[in-house]
């Protein structure tokens, strides 16, 4: 078998990993075996991130329909329940936007879900 030599590749491989590190901190972005284990987390954290995203927006919809479903006399739970109860299927993304950009339609929800808790 004949010899292999890796220079151009791995110096190839090393130059995309300090590429990537650019703009991390001290020797994280100069030696490559730190810049390495920074570009490892740094895809690690990326990836976790991008789904616990979701959950936060969730979390913040929830908070603004809440806010403004008290405006209305009703509590979140209260709200969501009663549009189950009237057959109603929207989404939190939705509501929290009608919320914020168009209070007389969320009012109209929020009379809705009251109705169908009486």
């Amino acid at each position: 078998m004949s010899r292999v030599k890796r220079g151009v590749t791995g110096r190839a491989r090393h130059k995309k990993i300090i590429a990537m590190a650019s703009g991390h901190k001290g020797k994280r972005h100069t030696i490559f075996r730190r810049a390495n284990e920074s570009i490892l987390h740094a895809l690690d954290y990326s990836t976790r991130d991008r789904y616990d995203r979701k959950g936060d927006f969730r979390r913040l919809w929830i908070t603004r329909i809440n806010a403004a479903v008290r405006m209305h006399g009703i509590s979140y739970s209260q709200f969501i329940h009663g549009l189950n109860k009237a057959g109603i299927t929207l989404d939190r993304k939705v509501m929290a936007d009608l919320a914020v950009r168009d209070a007389n339609a969320f009012g109209s929800l929020a009379a809705q879900a009251k109705a169908a808790l009486a």
